[in-house]
């Protein structure tokens, strides 16, 4: 299989948080995975973004999308019109959150198509967590019912990233990977 890891906007980066710990373990089963730092990290412009995956990463019909945050709604908006094998969205929101910094990405300007998304793809995963700092639940929980896709809500995940004063500093993810593993990957 073929993984094409997204990160959030804000300055991410392909090799932050739990991102390089997941690529090792898909690459030791055989699997081949890109995990660039997308060119404009910190707005995630999608005039940038999608054409990105679409030219350079060469994300097709072949590839899975694994989207954090701001990748999260890039690889929801790259389905909308083109045909990839699936993805895993963690940490996804569907409108701009009120805040300027996401609003510009250009990701929540037009009306999301939902229909498209769930047909160009074999599957959808998403995971959330009701603790997120910044998305509130009711984000994920209104796209998991516009996909009818597969959805894991935690309760103690955050926005699946190191928080202030924590000592988790997500460098495993064992949870997607399994979840991942789940769909024979």
């Amino acid at each position: 299989m073929r993984f094409v890891f997204i990160h959030g906007n804000g300055g991410g980066v392909g090799d932050d948080i739990w991102k390089p710990w997941l690529k090792t373990e898909l690459e030791v089963l055989g699997h081949e995975v890109f995990s660039p730092t997308f060119p404009d990290n910190v707005e995630a412009k999608a005039t940038v973004w999608l054409p990105y995956l679409r030219d350079t990463l060469f994300a097709d019909e072949d590839t899975i999308l694994v989207g954090h945050s701001s990748g999260a709604e890039a690889a929801m908006r790259y389905a909308e019109s083109y045909k990839i094998k699936g993805s895993f969205l963690v940490g996804a929101c569907h409108t701009d959150l009120d805040d300027p910094e996401e609003k510009v990405s250009g990701y929540y300007e037009k009306p999301w198509q939902w229909q498209k998304i769930r047909e160009n793809q074999n599957f959808i995963v998403m995971l959330s967590s009701v603790d997120d700092p910044w998305i509130d639940i009711e984000e994920p929980r209104f796209i998991r019912r516009q996909l009818q896709c597969e959805y894991h809500e935690y309760t103690n995940k955050g926005h699946f990233m190191p928080r202030e004063n924590s000592d988790r500093k997500w460098q495993e993810f064992p949870e997607l990977l399994q979840i991942i593993l789940n769909h024979s990957c």
